[in-house]
């Protein structure tokens, strides 16, 4: 451990540089904007600041899009308390308890708490990351093909399953057109074309950023502009500074979010949405104020927050140390390092042993940035979300088109962007939800390598994917997640449980 201090503490001089600060400033200051518009994601963000800095420096770049991630999180509070509707899906459960708040005219307090909740949360996450990345990135070497066979298998069956929790099959669905999505061309170990009939454009793939701007960036201006038009809780925004005696009253709630949220993150392609519900759940069934949950409640909005801001630094941790991401803004991220040169996997702490606290260093500075601009600069922001949307939505649209083309420079990714964009708009507006279709798309090339890597190495045979001790965890894990999406099978359990009990 002083050894990672002391890489900690190295990476973290070396960001303490005027420009690299300014970097940081204006990047987390982009990223809670495009938090708090409704229809800009921090998917979206991060893919479109990608085709902007991949010409950059790694690690100028990296900072950049942890500092849009970290405050596209944070940002989407400020929508979901002044306008009941969530800047980002992560920030659903806000709304719950920060727009009652925001309506009885405590909209600055609301703010303030949020804040708060957020950089409490997101310190817990960093803490997590900077303990548990390195141990998990000594244990991921135990990983062969067979191991990651099943990875990939479990990221997508607990993506579904958690994302759509009303109808799992709906995620499953969506994660599992991920997958064929990402077979369409040169598979990995022969280089024979697949899915690709003919025409050159398929024959290298379909690229994950223009598909991602196409399902998080032009499905969102689609799904906005066909929704009723938003009215901004008018009044005066008193002061934002919560008091400290709030904050120390629900520590116990803070920390125990912070925890599950990580936790959250942690899971393959959960990531901050999930966070925040599980943490606003707990935080419910703990709380001795629990009927004033959902009525604007101090403990509930700061559960929400910390939740989805410890999430990010948790859905960091499986990239560093697996190249699996943990949410859909993750996944991006992990393109982007790939793009910039950096290898996450494995082989992460012998071939970039000081990354992974570089990174450590990005979040806590994006964290301490969100800090400043949220309790500074909340009545400027604000004028952010009175920006008409039938002014904004065009200017996103030509964001995403130069996005998608700005990568490879080819017009075959502006037309994937498109078709992504009317498939996301379509799959939305049948409630099938969009993190498992990216997470597909991301881990298939894994899934595809693996299966077939393990083949050749058992000579065709088939029993260590099931037999080899990892890999018998994660089968066993993903078919009894499987059988419990059942509602008979819930029952029967649930009947067994309270028998044994009686």
């Amino acid at each position: 451990m002083p050894e990672g201090l002391a890489l900690f503490a190295q990476a973290l001089v070396g960001f303490l540089t005027p420009a690299q600060l300014f970097n940081v400033l204006w990047a987390t200051l982009l990223g809670i904007s495009v938090g708090m518009l409704p229809g800009l994601t921090a998917t979206l963000g991060i893919a479109l600041m990608t085709t902007l800095t991949f010409k950059m420096a790694a690690g100028d770049a990296i900072l950049i899009l942890i500092c849009m991630y970290v405050g596209a999180i944070y940002g989407g509070s400020r929508s979901a308390i002044l306008l009941n509707i969530p800047g980002t899906p992560a920030n659903a459960a806000t709304t719950l308890d920060g727009h009652p708040l925001a309506r009885s005219g405590r909209a600055g307090r609301a703010m303030g708490l949020a804040t708060s909740g957020s950089v409490l949360g997101s310190v817990v996450g960093i803490l997590m990351l900077a303990t548990i990345a390195p141990v998990l990135a000594d244990f991921a070497l135990a990983f062969g093909a067979f191991e990651f066979f099943w990875l990939a298998v479990f990221g997508i069956v607990i993506a579904g399953h958690l994302t759509a929790l009303r109808d799992p099959l709906k995620g499953w669905i969506a994660g599992f057109l991920g997958l064929l999505v990402a077979m369409i061309g040169q598979e990995g170990i022969h280089a024979y074309q697949r899915f690709s009939f003919g025409y050159l454009d398929l024959a290298g793939g379909v690229g994950l950023l223009p598909a991602l701007i196409g399902a998080f960036g032009f499905a969102e201006v689609l799904m906005v502009m066909t929704d009723p038009s938003y009215q901004v809780v008018r009044g005066k925004v008193e002061s934002v500074i919560p008091k400290l005696r709030e904050l120390f009253r629900y520590w116990r709630s803070i920390i125990r979010s912070g925890l599950i949220g990580t936790l959250m993150g942690l899971i393959p392609g959960v990531g901050e949405d999930m966070g925040a519900w599980a943490s606003y759940a707990a935080a419910r069934r703990a709380s001795k104020e629990r009927d004033r949950f959902g009525k604007g409640s101090t403990e509930g909005l700061l559960a929400a927050e910390a939740g989805n801001n410890a999430a990010v630094p948790g859905a960091i941790i499986p990239v560093l140390t697996l190249a699996v991401p943990g949410s859909a803004p993750a996944a991006v991220l992990l393109a982007a390092m790939f793009i910039h040169g950096v290898r996450p996997g494995p082989l992460i702490m012998i071939e970039f042993p000081s990354f992974v606290y570089e990174v450590v260093a990005m979040v806590l500075l994006a964290t301490l940035a969100i800090l400043v601009l949220g309790l500074l600069l909340t009545k400027p922001l604000l004028l952010v979300l009175r920006v008409p949307r039938e002014r904004l939505m065009p200017v996103i649209f030509v964001l995403c088109t130069i996005g998608a083309f700005a990568i490879a420079s080819r017009t075959f990714d502006i037309w994937v962007m498109l078709l992504f964009g009317v498939l996301g708009y379509a799959l939305r507006r049948m409630d099938y939800p969009m993190a498992p279709l990216v997470l597909g798309i991301v881990l298939g090339d894994i899934l595809d390598k693996s299966l077939r890597r393990g083949l050749v190495l058992s000579d065709g045979d088939p029993t260590p994917f099931f037999t080899r001790p990892i890999s018998l965890v994660l089968w066993l894990v993903t078919f009894i997640t499987v059988l419990l999406s059942f509602g008979a099978i819930r029952r029967l359990m649930t009947r067994l449980l309270a028998g044994k009990r009686e």
